[in-house]
């Protein structure tokens, strides 16, 4: 989460591009965006019609990570209103990975990726969409079930950081949030490193 700014996309007010005083203090580079989440169960039973849509002011950490020891292995950092499915093309992929298979929610089907994926030689496992106005088919249920085994793991790796580090980013600018949720990262990545140490020798 950044903080609150005063402007929106089309800059600062007039007057304010010569202040740096005023302008060091107002996060140019946060955006909004809404969060949408499953409603909670009412004390009655029953479940409210509608889901939650939850705004949001601040920064977005994209990860991706292996799938069997689950460290994180790339990252990037934009404002939180920037499209998931697009970072896939800008470094997200590891090539060192010993592995091809890519699995990822719906945010990131599309055609420009699927033609990313198969041009570097990545197998996509990419979760498929509801068709437009139709019910989904069984087949593609069954797939799309079969793919969230793997693909939830990444959100394992969020709700650690979330319980265990307390992330959230208080900092002004992308380039001091993108340092505080990259510390974040490695402190994950040395905790994981030593649970999978710590195993190994229990072995």
């Amino acid at each position: 989460m950044g903080r609150k700014p005063i402007f929106g996309k089309a800059g600062p007010p007039e007057g304010w591009k010569d202040k740096s005083s005023k302008l060091s203090h107002k996060d140019r580079h946060a955006r909004w965006t809404l969060k949408f989440t499953k409603a909670k169960r009412q004390e009655d039973g029953t479940l409210p019609t509608t889901d939650l849509a939850i705004p949001f002011f601040g920064y977005k950490s994209h990860i991706s990570i292996d799938r069997k020891f689950r460290l994180i292995r790339k990252r990037k950092t934009t404002h939180a209103a920037a499209n998931d499915g697009a970072r896939l093309r800008e470094g997200l992929l590891d090539k060192t990975n010993t592995a091809s298979t890519v699995w990822a929610d719906t945010a990131y089907r599309s055609k420009a990726n699927e033609d990313f994926m198969e041009k570097q030689g990545f197998v996509s496992k990419v979760h498929r969409k509801k068709p437009h106005l139709k019910p989904m088919p069984r087949h593609t249920q069954k797939s799309n079930a079969g793919k969230s085994v793997i693909q939830s793991r990444v959100e394992h790796v969020f709700a650690d950081q979330k319980s265990q580090t307390r992330l959230f980013v208080r900092t002004v600018g992308i380039a001091r949030a993108t340092m505080r949720i990259g510390l974040a990262n490695i402190v994950y990545n040395m905790r994981r490193f030593l649970f999978l140490e710590r195993i190994s020798a229990s072995a």
